[in-house]
């Protein structure tokens, strides 16, 4: 197995313990010493007239293929054309800066669904402002060939990160097929070594996710991807929330934000190898594995994020998944209290006004 690059930190941990409050977290760690962890995209002149640095914005994450239109519009200057100075910090692991963001010591982060319903249900206050991606096919199931279908996990041992959303993508995937947890037996591996499990044999069933799924997929004849998050589009999506209170002291900076995330997205289309070197730097991978890794989510457009955000009758609207993920994470004990109204979290608004 090669070696885990910094993008595959984004989902490697799911660590708010159940119950856990905001005041135990208010000590926020801080971030991981990089040459890139803390600088700030909006520091000069912005270059369509606004002067840069009268809108300002933090955020905490941790480095993941969603954020490559992120990280080209800090390379590009698309923060200082919208009049933003935004500073990324970037964090070790998710629990790190959920502490951060808990702890009101950054205004905004770019967590995986499950850490959102987590945050709500620790009574933190924030918006869904935006969708950063949808997992299809970056997340999957291998299965030994013998195995033919899911119904065929019962009894089985499956290696998967306990601790991370993977955990919770396979119980969803159970759940379809009429099993619970109590029907297997979970060996507890992060999702590099799960992968490498199945591969050497130790077990029949690994779940993991880009680029350990595919790499393993390549290497062995005796088995396959069973199973794979394009048939599940809304069980793992990366959001990028602010805090409620920012957001009411200063629209205008989460509207420059969002504005200048769509601008990456739309360099990702018209110059797709500039933007394939500006993610690839950041992430410390090459192009190639970029592309692959890539091929496994889905940037959505505006248009997506209206229908996930702002189309109540849309089939990708987030209230339903989104509350379906809450009452399923209680219903496992991975939160004790219920996070209350999910279609109070999403704020349309920013999207919406970009389009208009």
């Amino acid at each position: 197995m090669t070696q885990p690059s910094r993008m595959i930190r984004r989902r490697h941990v799911l660590q708010l313990m159940a119950g856990t409050t905001g005041a135990v977290v208010l000590h926020a760690c801080q971030p991981q010493e990089s040459p890139d962890s803390s600088e700030s995209a909006g520091s000069e002149e912005g270059t369509e007239g606004t002067a840069a640095g009268s809108l300002a914005m933090s955020m905490g994450s941790a480095p993941w293929v969603g954020q490559v239109p992120l990280y080209i519009a800090q390379e590009k200057g698309f923060f200082e054309e919208e009049g933003l100075d935004f500073e990324l910090s970037l964090f070790g692991a998710s629990g790190d800066y959920i502490s951060a963001f808990l702890g009101e010591n950054i205004d905004s982060v770019a967590p995986v669904s499950s850490e959102a319903v987590l945050m709500k249900s620790q009574g933190k206050d924030f918006k869904i402002v935006l969708v950063q991606d949808n997992s299809v096919g970056g997340d999957g199931i291998l299965a030994r060939n013998g195995i033919e279908s899911i119904e065929d996990f019962r009894g089985q041992q499956i290696a998967v990160d306990t601790t991370g959303v993977s955990y919770f993508f396979l119980l969803q995937v159970l759940k379809e097929a009429g099993l619970t947890k109590d029907d297997i037996e979970v060996v507890n591996a992060d999702p590099a070594a799960a992968a490498a499990a199945f591969e050497s044999g130790n077990v029949d069933i690994a779940v993991s996710y880009s680029p350990y799924l595919q790499q393993t997929d390549r290497a062995i004849e005796d088995g396959r991807i069973i199973y794979d998050s394009s048939q599940m589009p809304t069980a793992i999506i990366d959001l990028y929330l602010v805090d409620t209170a920012f957001i009411e002291e200063n629209p205008a900076a989460v509207q420059a934000f969002v504005n200048a995330i769509f601008k990456g997205t739309q360099f990702m289309t018209d110059s797709p190898e500039e933007a394939l070197e500006i993610g690839a730097a950041e992430l410390e991978v090459t192009t190639e594995e970029l592309a692959s890794d890539l091929g496994g989510v889905k940037i959505p457009s505006v248009e997506d994020n209206l229908d996930m955000l702002a189309r109540p009758d849309s089939d990708t609207y987030l209230v339903e998944p989104l509350s379906e993920l809450a009452a399923f994470l209680l219903a496992e004990g991975q939160i004790e209290t219920d996070p209350g109204d999910i279609a109070s979290l999403i704020d349309p608004q920013f999207v919406e006004a970009y389009q208009a």
